[in-house]
């Protein structure tokens, strides 16, 4: 008799949990309103506890901005963020001097590596209707040899992340691989020094939506792979043959394939799966080293360089209102959606 390919089921919290080699999982999901000619909430921010807010009060939040939504300048070191920004806008901009405006399906994937600081600001842009923002920020771990690479980051905009649809219509799955490869669907390269970069590291981050009445089977990968589907959309779902409430991690054998229904709803998953990393974690806030001397030398690191300085005017830039996607690197090349 085979095991059940069913590990565990527990409720989605906030942020949510994630295994070896992902360290973060984070979704903001914010119905945020009209903007004013700042690009900040035009019903305003009293009541709130601006530089810290994640009240989700009205539907949003505002986390550490204080006009603008999101996460003035703060530093990193030792890791990846891969930032899926489904709904909404992000401004970037980093000690790089690297700025960019990303949103409708892109992803960035950017290596902290050495140490890079950043800032991740939501424009409110609309002033005439909401600004709904959603956007997922997963954290993947750097092996021991690669903690100290040179910092990078790269785009992938939506009309370049392949998907991958299975089903009749009207009962469709749709892929979207942001990582890793499905079939004959792959992914955009990963940046050079990533876990992701290893074809042993069997890294595949997938979001997954499924009509009512749909059923796809998800292919088995490496057996010493660990996997997870994140059930973020939708009242229930079958999986291997047992219904999973809304709102839950699932853990699951990396090496079956595995049958999901949607049931009579429409349900959509966040995949995220990888071969371990298998090395020690020393994790202090936004620094993830392997050992805690590693820790306070990276504390040390950003008190004394600032990790290259901070080229911007302010802690928390946003480009124009009417400015579209786009990214800018370091070394002054543009580019653009198409």
């Amino acid at each position: 008799m085979s095991e059940n390919p069913v590990l565990s089921v527990t409720p989605l919290g906030f942020p949510w949990q994630t295994p070896d080699p992902f360290l973060f999982c984070a979704w903001h999901n914010d119905r945020y309103p009209a903007g004013d000619d700042a690009m900040a909430p035009a019903t305003g921010v009293a009541g709130r506890r601006i530089g810290m807010d994640f009240s989700a009060r009205d539907g949003w939040s505002m986390y550490h901005g204080d006009t603008v939504p999101g996460f003035p300048r703060h530093p990193h070191r030792g890791f990846e963020t891969i930032t899926i920004a489904r709904r909404g806008l992000v401004d970037h901009a980093d000690s790089m001097g690297a700025t960019a405006r990303f949103g409708a399906g892109d992803v960035q994937w950017m290596t902290a590596g050495a140490g890079v600081v950043h800032s991740e600001m939501f424009p409110l842009v609309h002033s005439g209707e909401s600004n709904p923002l959603e956007i997922f920020q997963v954290w993947l771990n750097l092996p021991r040899a690669d903690k100290m690479t040179e910092p990078h980051f790269t785009m992938f905009w939506n009309e370049n992340v392949s998907e991958a649809v299975f089903g009749d219509v009207g009962a469709r799955t749709r892929v979207r691989v942001v990582a890793g490869r499905l079939g004959d669907t792959a992914a955009p390269a990963p940046p050079p020094s990533s876990w992701a970069s290893r074809a042993e590291s069997d890294i595949a981050i997938w979001t997954i939506a499924m009509e009512p009445g749909s059923v796809w089977t998800l292919p088995a990968a490496g057996a010493d792979s660990q996997r997870a589907l994140y059930f973020f959309e939708g009242d229930h779902c079958g999986i291997a043959g047992r219904t999973i409430p809304g709102g839950s991690m699932i853990s699951v054998r990396a090496g079956e394939e595995i049958e999901i229904s949607s049931g009579s709803e429409a349900c959509e998953f966040l995949l995220l799966q990888g071969r371990p990393i298998g090395e020690p974690v020393a994790h202090q806030g936004p620094f993830v080293m392997n050992t805690p001397a590693e820790l306070r030398q990276a504390m040390l690191d950003y008190h004394t360089t600032g990790f290259g300085g901070w080229p911007w005017p302010s802690d928390a830039p946003v480009h124009p209102r009417e400015r579209g996607r786009f990214a800018q690197h370091a070394d002054g090349r543009v580019e653009t959606p198409g």
